[in-house]
């Protein structure tokens, strides 16, 4: 993954990251809430040693040195605590002395600095102080040479005990910014993480790599596609509907020399808008000059007359089991598009659709019809499509973007090809229009211009065809 890829996964997942950020700043703000304000006292000591001339002291110097990297360590030692915990005002004992004091020698000089951390302001400067003189009084007993008074390396305190005003920890604007930090980071790993271990088709490409089939059309989201059928009427420029003017289009020239007359609109799993997509390339067709039918083969969980708003007790079912005629359930909608419901729902719906009525039926509508557009149910879950499939032109597989897996994919175009039944291409439906995956669609200028339409090459005039409930009737012949 280059740059582009990790900023795409972060505004993709940016949720991931605010709560990743939240996550971390609340933990950091509780432990600094809970945690034990710490003061810390510094003194600074300076090594010396006695000398009388410009080689002495350059060699004292030298020593002296090198005495600092010793006494380092001797300020951190258990037997300089056990001194300074003698003072009964500290009220610690030589492992608790030992822990609050630590030493620093800076580098190239002889100085040495001892830094006393406690809870409490006061203790810490006793400390100090206590450590001050008994460490002073430690280096001259060490550094006395036996039958001298004079001892070879001084020690004097050069700054301090001093202890600072506001406690040394927590430092509440530093942990804020460590957890943000940390935060911004696992964030963009479980975002990087989650994108890798995403199978779901998130881009045409990736369909039509896995299906092994032409991408035919992308269709973006639209929230108002659930309520009803969308405005595809001349007049109608929304993005899905000139998306669905571009399906229509693609698929004349999917193959001319076998056109498509009969189209199965399928999907791997429910929810991936196939009943709505088929809805709304009916009416697109019925606008195009075309007599079209659509018939709702999902015999399970029909959906096609609920959209439109018909009546769906009568219709498919009622057919296949000699009822009635088709020239009784059929019902028009507006002027060149008519519905077939399903009817009542059965109890073997596989086998209703794999009966020679069924082939019968499929037969006589096309002499009726110039293009039949059939809902079917998806193909994972039942094997119904892929039977109604394998007798009609073609089928036109759904995918819902971000949400059908690679593996629902591969397995549904399977259970197409084993029935011999023609793919003629896949459609990624509900594309994002929003955010890091957005697509773009050219109605946006047309949107700007004041829905001004330029009318593409080959597009016949259009022909009205949303209509109003009145003027919805049962006919008794659709032809």
């Amino acid at each position: 993954m280059d740059l582009r890829d990790y900023i795409r996964v972060a505004r993709k997942r940016w949720w991931l990251l605010l709560a990743a950020v939240l996550a971390s700043a609340g933990i950091a703000t509780l432990v600094t809430l809970r945690a034990t304000p710490l003061y810390a006292t510094s003194v600074t000591f300076f090594i010396t040693t006695p000398n009388t001339g410009v080689s002495d002291a350059y060699q004292g110097g030298l020593f002296s040195q090198q005495r600092v990297r010793s006494y380092q360590s001797l300020l951190t030692s258990d037997r300089l605590a056990r001194l300074v915990a003698q003072d009964r005002r500290l009220g610690l004992t030589a492992d608790q002395v030992r822990t609050r004091i630590s030493a620093q020698a800076m580098p190239e000089t002889v100085l040495l600095r001892a830094t006393v951390t406690d809870s409490s302001r006061e203790r810490s400067q006793l400390v100090a102080s206590a450590l001050a003189h008994r460490f002073k009084i430690r280096v001259e007993q060490l550094e006395t040479p036996p039958g001298r008074e004079i001892p070879s390396v001084k020690v004097e305190v050069v700054a301090g005990p001093e202890t600072a005003d506001d406690p040394v920890s927590p430092r509440p604007v530093r942990n804020l910014g460590i957890a943000t930090l940390l935060g911004l980071l696992a964030g963009l790993g479980a975002a990087v993480l989650r994108d890798l271990l995403d199978t779901t088709v998130k881009t045409p490409e990736g369909l039509q790599e896995v299906a092994g089939a032409p991408v035919i059309a992308g269709l973006p989201y639209d929230a108002e596609v659930r309520s009803g059928p969308l405005n595809v009427a001349g007049t109608g420029h929304s993005a899905r509907t000139e998306a669905l003017r571009q399906l229509r289009t693609n698929l004349r020239y999917v193959d001319v020399d076998k056109p498509v007359t009969m189209l199965v609109v399928t999907s791997a799993m429910p929810g991936e808008g196939k009943s709505s997509t088929a809805c709304g390339l009916a009416m697109l067709c019925a606008e195009n000059g075309q007599r079209v039918l659509i018939m709702d083969a999902d015999l399970r969980r029909p959906r096609v007359a609920d959209y439109l708003g018909l009546e769906g007790s009568v219709g498919l079912t009622t057919v296949l089991a000699g009822q009635a005629s088709v020239d009784d359930v059929v019902q028009q909608y507006g002027e060149r598009l008519f519905v077939l419901p399903s009817g009542f729902l059965p109890p073997n719906p596989s086998e209703l659709l794999g009966s020679h009525l069924m082939a019968e039926l499929l037969t006589d509508l096309r002499g009726r019809f110039d293009t039949i557009v059939v809902d079917c149910p998806p193909l994972l879950p039942v094997t119904d499509a892929a039977v109604v499939a394998a007798r009609a032109d073609g089928a036109l597989l759904l995918a819902r973007a971000g949400k059908t897996t690679s593996a629902q994919v591969a397995t549904a175009v399977k259970a197409l090809r084993a029935v011999d039944a023609r793919l003629l291409g896949c459609v990624l439906n509900m594309l994002a229009t929003k955010g890091a995956d957005a697509c773009y669609y050219y109605d946006e200028y047309a949107a700007k211009d004041g829905g001004s339409h330029r009318p593409r090459a080959g597009d016949e005039p259009p022909r009205e065809v949303t209509v109003p409930a009145h003027s919805r009737r049962r006919v008794g012949s659709p032809r």
